[in-house]
């Protein structure tokens, strides 16, 4: 697939969750997505890595896209734009990043929820309808999450999305400008014996 069949509005790659649809973002989400995260800034930033100045600006919300696609092309992560079922609304953005194959065959989940939208179940649908499409399209074996210890939204919602807390990382990741500790989520696929991805599925 070519970077701009990624970006393309005709790019087949959907999956479907509990009340919400995952599918790759593209160029024309732009407003929406720059109002989802303008609104949402006061409430995301503090756990994620500083805004860059320029965030919000089309242009770089098009090297997103490009970035996005080169990552894809290279089976490295799978972006999507998580988008309430019943009205199509734009909620947030869920990610499948650093997949490794090999003896691994594992990835990391990381996701965002915009204000409006939290408490609603729509972001735990997303991680449960991600952790599906890793385990049965891409047949991956295991999946990991990490959040600040503070974060008591989100290390529920990964323990309702099936992970299992398996432990504590110091200054793990640069949020919000500062190195912070993390708690270690893990899932392993209910899925056993499989060698691959499923046949017929194009991603």
């Amino acid at each position: 697939m070519a970077l701009l069949d990624w970006i393309a509005p005709e790019s087949g790659l959907r999956v479907e969750g509990d009340g919400v649809r995952l599918r790759p973002p593209r160029a024309s989400d732009y407003a929406e997505w720059r109002d989802l995260r303008a609104a949402s800034r006061a409430f995301l930033q503090p756990w994620e890595p500083t805004w860059p100045a320029d965030d919000l600006s089309r242009a770089a919300f098009r090297r997103r896209l490009l970035a996005y696609a080169r990552d894809r092309e290279a089976g490295l992560a799978y972006p999507f734009f998580v988008f309430r079922a019943s009205d199509d609304a734009l909620t947030g953005g869920i990610t499948l990043s650093n997949v490794r194959r090999g003896v691994a065959q594992m990835g990391s989940v990381g996701y965002w929820c915009g204000k409006p939208y939290t408490r609603q179940g729509l972001t735990l649908g997303a991680v449960r309808a991600l952790s599906e499409f890793a385990f049965r399209t891409l047949a991956l074996h295991r999946l990991e999450a990490a959040c600040i210890p503070e974060n008591a939204p989100s290390r529920a919602l990964l323990v309702q999305a099936g992970f299992v807390e398996e432990g504590f990382a110091q200054a793990y990741l640069k949020i919000n400008g500062a190195w912070r500790d993390h708690v270690l989520f893990g899932r392993s696929t209910p899925y056993r014996g499989r060698e691959g991805p499923d046949e017929g599925v194009s991603v």
